[in-house]
């Protein structure tokens, strides 16, 4: 089995979001997974600009000749991938959402309709599963409202959302030991999707945990 992260953060290999995703790739190669991290911020991905001839002039190519070539071949020889952005103003990253875009080559210009929606019809047998890790420097949960929403279309087999993002850099020992609590938790979340093709409730359940109170986080932050 192939595990690939496509991550959308800016700060490539020192963001926040990082930290989850490693965690979560961790746990996959533990459980015998071959695991890839893919900083989308260090790739040539030309923006798409709609000319859809990856749909009528050279089906499920797209015009473009840059680094999204070997992407796709990274995308379509994995059995699960991971879609990682931090919050930017609601919604995933620029660099996430330019990778997402240019997906389009996947797809057929024929609409199909399954329980009342509408989408367009799959040039390949079977999408890799997602898996959905998303990070945010706020407290509460309505962060990921919109993120949510947009990835619904996926269908995840897995959603891991972490507010209060920043304190997983922390260096106070208490908030050391609880993030580290945490980041078994999301490696375990890892290890039991690749070995079972699932992950358990309780684990899932555990991914919400608070790491700290949102009075102190606040209190952090104008730190």
């Amino acid at each position: 089995m192939k595990v690939t992260v496509f991550n959308g953060s800016p700060r490539a290999e020192q963001s926040n979001t990082n930290i989850i995703a490693q965690a979560f790739l961790e746990g996959a190669k533990s459980a015998g997974a071959e695991v890839e991290n893919v900083f989308l911020i260090h790739q040539d991905i030309h923006h798409c600009t709609g000319c859809f001839s990856c749909w009528f002039k050279t089906p499920g190519k797209c015009i473009f000749k840059d680094d999204m070539e070997a992407l796709m071949e990274k995308y379509l020889a994995s059995d699960v991938i991971c879609f990682a952005s931090p919050v930017y103003t609601w919604n995933m990253t620029a660099a996430l959402k330019n990778f997402v875009d240019r997906l389009v080559p996947l797809r057929n210009p024929v609409a199909v309709q399954s329980n009342g929606r509408y989408d367009m019809e799959t040039r390949i047998v079977k999408f890799p599963d997602s898996v959905v890790i998303s990070n945010c420097g706020f407290p509460g949960d309505h962060n990921f409202e919109t993120i949510k929403e947009v990835f619904k279309s996926c269908n995840p087999v897995l959603e891991i959302y972490r507010n209060t993002g920043h304190i997983l850099k922390s260096d106070q020992e208490e908030i050391k030991a609880k993030v580290t609590e945490y980041l078994d938790c999301v490696k375990r979340s890892g290890f039991e999707l690749v070995k079972n093709g699932k992950v358990s409730e309780n684990i899932k359940r555990d991914l919400q945990m608070n790491l700290v109170s949102t009075d102190d986080y606040i209190k952090m932050m104008k730190v």
